[in-house]
């Protein structure tokens, strides 16, 4: 095992330091394993540990080759524009797939964040983002039956929440103040996301508010694939 790390983390300052280049071609398991004076299988198996960290990519029968980490998508962490809208203007081939609405059970933070009752019924939406028809990040909208009477008819057809808010006549929005947090995907994050269990995740819970009333229409949970952004905090 430390024989595997040495060779991780020495490979990961190499491509870090610019030494590798994205695309550059790294030397064989054979080449590794008599460099570092371990058996092939050490030097197999640290490779494919830094392919499960986003740092390589490999070529049926070529090899492997240092991943272009430099062509994030750049994501300005703010609630007042859509995040579909951002992405559209930025260019990016986006799309956005709404998986699920579902009733949730009481959840005291949730309720709380919607100013809402015990009583009161809560529904989640869950989206899914693409950019190149790669999954890059899950929203999960929770928003309050007695804000939207309708949530639980269209709510599964739903792909901007923003543009719905808009229908229901809110046209300026805030967000709440945001916890900003880093998670590994669970196995059901890492189906959704296609993404190995070594790719963090990058967990943004917020609140969206119409300016003018103040009134609160949703609690949002938006994890991001780390592999995929560059963030920007305004």
């Amino acid at each position: 095992m430390s024989g595997e790390l040495e060779i991780v983390d020495k490979l990961m300052f190499l491509i870090s330091s610019g030494k590798y280049s994205a695309h550059d071609r790294l030397p064989s398991e054979n080449e590794i394993a008599g460099k570092y004076k371990v058996p092939r299988i050490t030097a197999r198996k640290a490779y494919e540990r830094l392919e499960e960290l986003g740092y390589i990519y490999k070529k049926q029968g070529k090899g492997s080759y240092v991943k272009d980490r430099s062509r994030h998508i750049e994501l300005v962490l703010s609630g007042d524009v859509s995040f579909s809208r951002k992405m559209l203007e930025k260019g990016y081939n986006f799309q956005s797939n709404t998986i699920f609405c579902k009733e949730i059970g009481y959840n005291k933070k949730i309720y709380t964040c919607l100013e809402n009752k015990e009583g009161d019924r809560v529904f989640k939406i869950g989206r899914l983002r693409y950019i190149d028809q790669q999954p890059i990040a899950l929203h999960i909208s929770y928003v309050a039956k007695s804000v939207f009477a309708d949530i639980d008819l269209v709510g599964a057809n739903i792909s901007s929440m923003f543009d719905y808010y808009s229908s229901k006549g809110y046209r300026e929005f805030s967000s709440k103040p945001s916890v900003l947090s880093v998670s590994f995907p669970t196995e059901s994050q890492r189906k959704l996301l296609d993404c190995p269990h070594l790719i963090p995740l990058l967990v943004l819970e917020s609140g969206c508010m119409e300016k003018m009333s103040g009134r609160v229409l949703e609690y949002t949970k938006i994890f991001y694939r780390s592999d995929c952004f560059s963030y920007v905090i305004p």
